[in-house]
């Protein structure tokens, strides 16, 4: 869990990383763009002899630096024969750069370096925000993961108590639970009486009472009573970690919208790739127009054809959604189920009494004898517990 956890902080650092350097560069890129003078009417202000190389050092640490997550996914689906959205990003930022860099060292046509970098920007961004929301699921998994005490008080053969880490208890172990106390496995009570809270693993707010015969599960906690429980799972048999299980296969799901998304990048990579070579072929070979003013064109529509919405949009639905069901205490088991539930018209529940806010109050006074109400009520006003 903590390697998982670790894994996706390293990325979300990483990627903030790279969109803040990446950010900063784009600024010098775009004021020395020869188009962005152009629209702005200051290329008279700006530009100075060796501009442009300048301008191709700045977009090649950019490509280099910021492209490289988008490089790397574009291998890995490549290797895998299921192009995606990578693909599509490396497509258009590889063949902007280096047509951009050809017309920097000589080749007659347009520079797109103001386009690759807002590109790679936007992506970063999105891919950013999505591993954040990844990095929030994998830390409720560890708040889960937490609900488990680091100890047991095992009782041994003569009657003596050892204190044990819990990777060492052991199917048929018997362990002592002390009042407030975290259960420390699945079991079952061979001695004492107790009541338990189960509310973090159920729902069930009220403590639930306990004897010898009764369940307890690993991670509820102990109410005033002392126990003696025998062990009956533990590790990823445990309730607990089958849990952490069914989250951990739901953030492994896709929605249906994902899928879309995905299924949506191959096409468009596709139309992206068609729609360029047809471009070069019309210009160049049927209307006969020079190489270069035939490559531009093709360059222009490969550019345009990568969308910069979808890297944000998916990404964006995916964290709003997974924060706002967090903070109201939703475990997602299936991420298609989830997004289905928009057309949920009525809801059955199977349990009686767990849907409460968790708090006990009064619901009625009754008085006995010559009391009456309000002496009742300023008397436990006043009554310190």
């Amino acid at each position: 869990m903590r390697k998982s956890h670790n894994h996706h902080a390293h990325m979300v650092a990483d990627y903030r990383k790279r969109f803040w350097v990446s950010l900063v560069i784009t600024i010098p890129i775009l004021i020395l763009s020869p188009l962005v003078q152009k629209t702005l009417g200051i290329e008279d202000l700006l530009e100075f002899r060796g501009d442009l190389y300048v301008l191709f050092v700045f977009s090649s640490v950019v490509f280099f630096y910021g492209g490289y997550p988008f490089f790397k996914g574009f291998f890995n689906e490549m290797k895998s024969a299921n192009p995606g959205m990578m693909t599509l990003i490396s497509v258009a930022i590889i063949t902007a750069y280096l047509y951009s860099s050809a017309v920097v060292f000589g080749l007659d046509g347009k520079i797109f370096f103001w386009e690759l970098a807002t590109l790679i920007d936007i992506m970063l961004l999105g891919h950013w925000i999505e591993m954040k929301s990844i990095m929030g699921a994998s830390r409720a998994l560890e708040e889960l993961a937490r609900l488990m005490p680091s100890e047991a008080h095992k009782l041994m053969p003569d009657g003596s108590i050892k204190d044990i880490p819990l990777d060492e208890l052991r199917r048929g172990d018997r362990v002592i639970v002390k009042p407030g106390e975290k259960i420390p496995a699945d079991g079952e009570v061979v001695k004492g009486e107790t009541s338990v809270n189960e509310s973090m693993l159920t729902g069930e707010s009220k403590p639930v009472s306990k004897k010898v015969g009764d369940k307890v599960i690993g991670g509820s906690i102990n109410g005033e009573g002392s126990i003696t429980i025998e062990v009956k799972k533990t590790g990823k048999d445990s309730f607990l970690s089958q849990v952490i299980e069914l989250v951990k296969q739901a953030q492994e799901s896709k929605s249906k919208t994902q899928d879309i998304a995905n299924r949506a990048a191959l096409w468009l990579t596709i139309i992206a790739l068609t729609s360029g070579a047809i471009t070069l072929f019309v210009w160049f070979a049927t209307l006969n127009k020079d190489f270069s003013f035939a490559l531009e064109r093709t360059v222009t529509v490969m550019v345009i054809t990568c969308p910069h919405a979808l890297g944000l949009a998916v990404p964006l639905v995916v964290a709003v959604s997974t924060a706002i069901s967090a903070q109201k205490g939703l475990l997602i088991r299936n991420r298609a189920a989830f997004e289905r539930a928009r057309n949920i018209q009525a809801i059955i529940f199977d349990k009686t009494g767990t849907l409460t806010e968790g708090k006990f109050g009064v619901t009625d006074v009754i008085s006995f004898n010559y009391f009456d109400k309000k002496e009742i009520l300023l008397c436990e006003s006043s009554a310190q517990y």
